[in-house]
């Protein structure tokens, strides 16, 4: 088993916020984005991030987005949609979504509108 899935979101989120935010993104587009490929809504997740709901548990909660096999391209090297671990794949996901949105990618672009 990874290590990042039993770290909690919480801890990870606090990166993406500096990440977004540092790229001119503000901490609600990180959260739409976010909430688009969990099915969460913004209770939820703020729910998930202060009781530092593990990657684990988030995903096990999370509805995904039926969109969200469109996600693809790469993370640190690797591959989202050849990430074999399913839940692995989806923090990829996570990763890539937060990823396009620094890189000031259109919101549309992004929730594969």
């Amino acid at each position: 088993m990874s290590k990042i899935f039993t770290m909690s979101v919480a801890s990870v989120y606090v990166h993406y916020v500096t990440k977004v935010e540092r790229k001119g993104r503000t901490t609600d587009e990180l959260d739409e984005v976010i909430r688009w490929l969990t099915g969460f809504d913004q209770q939820q997740l703020q729910r998930h991030l202060d009781d530092e709901t593990t990657f684990e548990d988030f995903f096990a909660e999370a509805t995904l987005n039926p969109h969200a096999s469109l996600i693809t391209g790469s993370v640190c090297g690797v591959k989202v949609q050849e990430v074999e671990d399913p839940l692995m794949r989806q923090i990829r996901y996570m990763d890539k979504l937060v990823d396009e949105l620094a890189k000031g990618k259109a919101m549309d672009t992004i929730l594969r509108g």
